[in-house]
């Protein structure tokens, strides 16, 4: 009993995040199993699944200024989690685009799609852009391609814009969703800034071992004059 309490206090925002990342695939086949996804069924998945990819691809971004700006590193942890749930709405985004809504005509989707539909355009490099990402999270990768991998990985705020323009170009009438997460992007950008990172890492708190070093250093005058 000790042991699993010990496990969920040390992982429960792993936990978490996991259970609310898959909450939107469960309902999606939830809804899909009681026939309840609306007239446009196609339209209903795309949206859902679009939704889910940029929230979570924005949550992943947010991880390092939440890191820098609070020192809860903790949420380092599910960072990786985050952007690889990011990719599997994305896939089934384009799966469900690709599939339900072009039959997978791959010269129609080329010739009236891509060629003619600039937030389609957008949308396939953002994806194009999250697959190697997904490929090289593991360990594995990250041995192999060192420092590298770093540099890879910033991408993934390449694939954010790249995804916000997809969803603004995309929506014709209410902006207000997509000019959301356009600010919030806006924002986790600004906080990689190196001069805005240096500026907020001046009001962290200092970690626990310094606090501890001092007290030993107050301490041990004490016992050598004892």
């Amino acid at each position: 009993m000790d042991t699993l309490r010990q496990k969920l206090n040390k992982h429960w925002l792993w936990i978490v995040v996991n259970l609310a990342a898959l909450t939107p695939l469960v309902l999606l086949l939830w809804n899909f199993w009681t026939d309840n996804m609306g007239a446009d069924p196609v339209a209903y998945i795309t949206k859902k699944t679009g939704q889910s990819a940029i929230i979570l691809l924005g949550l992943s971004l947010a991880c390092t200024p939440i890191n820098s700006m609070f020192g809860f590193r903790r949420v380092l942890t599910v960072r990786k989690s985050l952007g690889l749930y990011a990719f599997l709405y994305a896939a089934l985004h384009l799966l469900n685009f690709v599939g339900l809504d072009y039959g997978f005509n791959f010269n129609y989707i080329f010739a009236d799609a891509v060629l003619t539909k600039r937030y389609m355009l957008v949308g396939l490099s953002a994806f194009l852009i999250l697959l190697p990402l997904a490929i090289t999270s593991t360990k594995g990768w990250m041995k192999r391609l060192g420092r590298d991998w770093k540099r890879l990985h910033k991408l993934a705020y390449a694939a954010g814009v790249l995804a916000v323009l997809h969803y603004l170009w995309l929506v014709k009438l209410d902006l207000t969703w997509p000019l959301i997460y356009a600010t919030i992007l806006g924002v986790l950008l600004f906080l990689r800034v190196s001069h805005v990172r240096k500026f907020i890492s001046r009001f962290q708190r200092k970690p626990a071992a310094s606090t501890k070093s001092a007290t030993v250093r107050k301490v041990r005058p004490m016992i050598t004059e004892g």
